[in-house]
C-alpha cells in the first residue's frame, strides 16, 4: 500500500476542510447584515399597533388616523346608515367578500364588516382599492365615499359599488379593548 492509498487522514484533508469551513462562516458573516436589514425597523414594529380613544365620536361622524403609513378611518355611523347598508343585495356587489382581518373569507354582507354587532362601528383602511387614491368620505352615489380621482364609490359600508376599483374597502385587525378604545394591530 501505498502512501497516497492510505485510509487516514492527511494534512491536506484537514488543510482543505478547515478552509471549506473558514469559508462557510466568512460567507454567513457577510451575508447575515443583508438579511437582517431586511427586518422591520423598530419604529415600524412600535406602530404596528396603536390604541385609538373613539369617545368624542359622534353618530354620524368619522375621524380619520394614520397607522403603518396609512389612514385609516373609523366611522360611527347612524342607524340610517346601518339599515342602508344592510338592504343591499349582496348578488349586486361587484367585491362578494367582506375583506375584514377579523373575519377572514367571509361574505360582504354587513356584519361582516363591523367592529360591532350593532353596526354601529366600521373601521377600513382608507386606501381606494383602485390606484391607492384617499376616498371622500359622506359622497358619492350611495353616500359612503367617493374616489374623486377614478370614480370609484363605495357604499356606507365601505363596499364598492360603482366604478373601477375592484375590491372593497379593507377592514384592517381591530378591536375593542375598552368601551371606546379601539386596538389596531
Amino acid at each position: 500500500m501505498s502512501e497516497t492509498e492510505s485510509k487516514e487522514p492527511s494534512r491536506r484533508d484537514f488543510i482543505y476542510v478547515a478552509t471549506a469551513a473558514a469559508g462557510t462562516i466568512t460567507t454567513a458573516a457577510a451575508i447575515w447584515p443583508l438579511i437582517d436589514q431586511m427586518n422591520p425597523s423598530a419604529d415600524v414594529q412600535a406602530l404596528s399597533s396603536i390604541e385609538v380613544d373613539v369617545a368624542d365620536v359622534e353618530p354620524g361622524s368619522q375621524i380619520t388616523i394614520k397607522w403603518l403609513g396609512k389612514p385609516v378611518f373609523i366611522r360611527r355611523r347612524t342607524e340610517e346608515e346601518i339599515q342602508a347598508a344592510r338592504a343591499v343585495d349582496l348578488e349586486t356587489l361587484p367585491d362578494p367578500l367582506s375583506d375584514n382581518k377579523n373575519k377572514p373569507n367571509t361574505d360582504a354582507s354587513d356584519e361582516n364588516r363591523t367592529l360591532d354587532e350593532a353596526g354601529e362601528w366600521l373601521v377600513m383602511v382608507g386606501v381606494c382599492t383602485h390606484l391607492g387614491c384617499v376616498p371622500l368620505a359622506e359622497a358619492g352615489d350611495f353616500n359612503g365615499w367617493f374616489c374623486p380621482c377614478h370614480g370609484s364609490h363605495y357604499d356606507t359600508a365601505g363596499r364598492i359599488r360603482k366604478g373601477p376599483a375592484p375590491k372593497n374597502l379593507i377592514v384592517p385587525k381591530a378591536e375593542f379593548i375598552e368601551d371606546l378604545i379601539i386596538k389596531l394591530g
